[in-house]
């Protein structure tokens, strides 16, 4: 019976691991926008785990708080690092808490890509509801160009796709056939190092190694209510034009350091990655 058990134990190992996909290639890529209220670049450090079927795109430390923030252990851990960072003294004696100081999670894009199963899966926050919706891999479309270009000491050639409102342009690599790159990019035949559109969208590699690390799928997956995409960059709009009387409405006569009446309104076909939205 212990052999029979132990035996159990071990498959139920092997099959685990066999679930979680090893990566080949880690990447860290500079995504760049245009902040809508201030019209400064904004710049975000972004991570691609990647094999020759399925990849990974996330922020680090948001992975690292997700990981963290799973376990009601690690939930607590993660709420005394926060505290004791943000946490100073003033001048006067009183007590100072600047979430800007901390380890606090800012990034909610997570992307997940599945070759073989020809499916994308978008987790992240809009407004103030997580979400996550699918789509297919191959609404994404490539025409390969003449143009080559030298990237990280990579030689590059160019492709253009038109995907949801937007006219992207990538360099990719077959130096490193691996078919993924940054944000949902996918679908070339070489890891994509560079992709640019009007308007101040851009992203760019910063760092390839090898790597083994393991894709892990999305920590407490069963807390994001799935919709569709168009509807969520909706809702994302929608927050984002309407905060202050929502944020009201959900805590109360909350009281703001700015006129709101007085502030940029959203525009999708200027700030949204994906503006075909508008278009519902």
């Amino acid at each position: 019976m212990i052999r029979q058990i132990t035996f159990i134990a071990m498959c139920l190992i092997c099959l685990t691991a066999l679930a979680q996909e090893k990566a080949d290639i880690l990447v860290s890529y500079d995504a760049k926008s245009k902040g809508y209220e201030s019209d400064t670049v904004k710049t975000t450090r972004m991570s691609l785990l990647a094999n020759a079927q399925e990849a990974k795109y996330f922020n680090d430390l948001s992975l690292w708080s997700d990981s963290l923030g799973s376990t009601p252990e690690g939930k607590k851990q993660l709420s005394e690092i926060i505290m004791a960072a943000c946490m100073s003294t003033s001048p006067d004696g009183g007590m100072v808490f600047d979430m800007r100081k901390g380890p606090v999670k800012r990034v909610y894009t997570y992307v997940f890509s599945d070759a073989n199963a020809n499916l994308l899966t978008y987790f992240g926050k809009f407004g103030d509801e997580q979400c996550y919706y699918t789509e297919p891999l191959d609404e994404m479309q490539w025409e390969i160009c003449d143009s080559t270009a030298t990237i990280s000491g990579y030689e590059c050639t160019a492709a253009k796709s038109n995907y949801h409102g937007r006219e992207w342009t990538a360099w990719f690599t077959t130096e490193i056939p691996i078919p993924f790159g940054p944000w949902k990019f996918h679908g070339l035949p070489g890891l994509i190092l560079k992709a640019e559109a009007d308007g101040g969208f851009e992203f760019t590699v910063t760092g390839i190694e090898h790597t083994d690390r393991v894709m892990t799928p999305m920590y407490s997956a069963d807390t994001y209510q799935k919709t569709d995409r168009k509807k969520a960059l909706d809702t994302e709009e929608y927050f984002m034009n309407n905060r202050e009387s929502l944020i009201k409405a959900k805590y109360g006569n909350v009281q703001f350091n700015y006129n709101a009446a007085d502030r940029k309104k959203y525009d999708a076909s200027k700030y949204a990655l994906e503006p075909d939205y508008k278009n519902r």
